[in-house]
């Protein structure tokens, strides 16, 4: 699988403008083992988006994690975006520790793409998850995402 990172980031920006207002930043949207897809954004450190503890603030977390899982499922389901419309279902986070300075948010397929491709090719409305892991940039893990998605037939 070959996938085109500043596609994926222009393409999602340019469909979300909230991402571009918190000016969160693509670092990298990347095949892994087994078809799946990981992508990484990032959340500068802007005293405009801090809470009352001095983290990035609640809403600002959950849009960085919600952005790291749409652009793995662009780039996963690229090929099918002419057919069907990815939505994001359900979301659910943890928040664990206060982050500070900038965060990192990583997400990964749930499944095989493969699996949720033959799901819409039978005509189903194929739902399926995205884990994100959100930190610091020195690895440090203070929230835990996961968004389910569909793929829902543009009939």
């Amino acid at each position: 699988m070959s996938i085109d990172s500043r596609q994926v980031a222009a393409g999602l920006l340019a469909a979300v403008p909230f991402a571009r207002a918190l000016d969160i930043e693509f670092v990298e949207v990347a095949p892994e083992a087994e078809g799946g897809v990981r992508a990484v954004v990032r959340l500068p450190d802007n005293p405009e988006h801090r809470n009352h503890v001095g983290g990035p603030h609640a809403g600002a977390m959950f849009t960085l994690g919600e952005t790291a899982s749409g652009a793995a499922v662009l780039a996963a389901f690229g090929q099918v975006l002419d057919r069907a419309v990815p939505l994001a279902v359900t979301a659910t986070i943890a928040y664990q520790k206060i982050a500070l300075g900038p965060v990192l948010a990583t997400a990964r397929l749930g499944c095989t793409p493969t699996e949720v491709v033959a799901e819409l090719d039978a005509g189903q409305r194929p739902e399926f998850p995205v884990e994100v892991e959100i930190g610091t940039e020195d690895g440090t893990t203070t929230s835990v995402m996961t968004v389910t998605w569909t793929l829902r037939p543009n009939h």
